[in-house]
């Protein structure tokens, strides 16, 4: 095919992301300097970013067989750099300077997060099954590597280990998925894929299976319940900027994936997979919730929080039409700015490294009397992540209830307001905590340094996106319906 200048623009944010993994990389090799990487990691992404506003000028574009640019992967694109930046900067202030922090090698970790940032968008502007494999493994791999970066410490290598196993295990399942629907359809392709399907009315049973496995293998990645098991030991073991880009950007790209699959090729949500979406959605909402109960650890609460999160977002997914990919579009920004921002605040908690991250839930008890303002961002998170009016969470959830009220899907969406319910409950017990008094609590107080204010100011930006969007989601909402498929 003949490559045009129109091709060059549209593909321009993934090019300037790959070019500053070089870029980086180079730097690295000439001289080993954590603010030099820094710098060249947030200028790459930030030009990354403002070269979206052009690549939708041009959009949509098929720029290969391979992928497709259009308003809907330049909005999930910028949600994975905005995500990786957030990242990007926490990771700065926890790594920490000179002898402080970090013991080993810190400039790779920006490297690391660079490579998964451009697979993620490798996969959220696939409309080819080939495609959706390379993002998913140039997301994946430079993933095991940024779980187990703090290796020193024995739980983040075992939650390295275990991430890459059962990832693996996932990505089997994926490639023979892929391979049954070949043999049934004849291609690769999400449209030839779906003209197929619906050629002949239902799928066929070798059809249907083979979308059985691919969703398996992105279930795994969305640790969706019964794919869910390594959830909360990698969100505990990983180090806290790595759990917050495992939590956002890079469950973003994999579900955006998902939706463009299903959209594309609507025959392929009938017939039997509708009713296994359904009990996955019932059990990922119901099983998160009742497992965030009894936890103690925050990250792990997150975690498993986190599941039920997605179980909500498959309601939409099992509705399918009306708005449908509007909700999903709008959950999935209310998420990934409610999760950064908790994740920010174990971050800041835990800066620079100190060999494990400030994640159990004591060390937060009376935070309100020592970090106000870091208890305030934990607060404003925690009421969104609950759905509270006022806040982007509450916008979120009630566009899913809206999908599945238009869509008559009556069990799920009640089992959405029951799990909310729970969810309800331990979100304000982490609130309760923040506020407590004791005396002979042990602090956990980070020293302030400029790297710490740019975390700081990247939270504070997070918490006040949040309330402004909770109170007034119009710019969300225009946003998202021009992104549409």
């Amino acid at each position: 095919m003949d490559l045009t200048i129109q091709h060059f623009i549209a593909l321009a944010p993934l090019l300037i992301t790959s070019l500053t993994v070089v870029v980086v990389m180079l730097g690295i090799a000439w001289r080993r300097s954590h603010s030099q990487s820094f710098l060249l990691t947030v200028a790459g992404l930030n030009l990354a970013l403002l070269s979206i506003y052009p690549a939708l000028k041009v959009a949509p574009l098929a720029v290969t067989p391979l992928l497709q640019i259009d308003n809907f992967s330049c909005l999930y694109m910028g949600i994975i750099l905005v995500s990786t930046l957030a990242c990007v900067t926490l990771a700065h202030a926890y790594l920490g300077e000179g002898k402080a922090g970090y013991p080993g090698n810190r400039e790779e970790l920006y490297l690391l997060i660079l490579m998964a940032a451009a697979g993620g968008m490798v996969l959220v502007a696939s409309q080819h099954l080939a495609s959706l494999f390379i993002g998913l493994e140039l997301l994946s791999v430079p993933v095991y590597g940024l779980v187990a970066y703090a290796f020193f410490n024995k739980r983040s290598l075992e939650a390295g280990i275990k991430y890459m196993v059962l990832s693996a295990a996932g990505s089997a399942f994926l490639l023979f998925g892929m391979a049954l629907l070949y043999a049934d359809a004849g291609s690769l392709g999400f449209s030839e894929i779906g003209k197929a399907l619906a050629a002949t009315g239902l799928p066929s049973p070798i059809a249907s299976l083979g979308l059985g496995m691919m969703l398996v293998g992105l279930g795994f990645k969305l640790s969706l319940v019964p794919f869910h098991l390594w959830t909360p030991d990698v969100y505990e073991g990983a180090p806290a900027p790595v759990a917050a880009f495992l939590a956002t950007a890079s469950k973003v790209a994999v579900f955006g994936v998902l939706v463009r699959l299903f959209q594309i090729s609507p025959a392929a949500t009938s017939g039997v997979l509708t009713d296994v979406m359904s009990v996955i959605a019932v059990a990922s909402i119901i099983i998160g919730n009742l497992l965030a109960l009894t936890q103690n650890n925050l990250k792990r609460l997150l975690g498993y929080s986190s599941i039920a999160h997605f179980g909500y977002m498959m309601i939409a997914m099992v509705a399918s039409k009306g708005m449908a990919v509007e909700a999903i579009s709008v959950y999935l920004v209310t998420y990934v700015l409610t999760s950064l921002g908790a994740f920010g605040v174990i971050t800041l908690m835990s800066s620079p490294y100190s060999g494990r991250d400030a994640d159990a839930l004591f060390e937060y008890r009376g935070l309100f009397w020592r970090r106000p303002y870091l208890t305030a961002v934990l607060t404003v998170m925690m009421l969104s992540l609950a759905g509270i009016p006022l806040t982007t969470g509450f916008i979120g959830k009630f566009y899913i209830i809206a999908t599945g009220v238009e869509a008559h899907l009556w069990w799920l969406t009640g089992s959405l307001v029951v799990g909310s319910a729970i969810g309800v409950f331990y979100y304000l017990r982490v609130m309760v905590t923040l506020y407590l008094q004791d005396s002979k609590i042990q602090r956990h107080d980070a020293p302030f340094n400029w790297a710490q204010r740019a975390g700081g100011v990247v939270l504070l930006g997070i918490t006040l996106l949040a309330f402004f969007l909770g109170v007034y989601p119009q710019p969300l909402l225009t946003l998202v319906q021009h992104a549409g498929l």
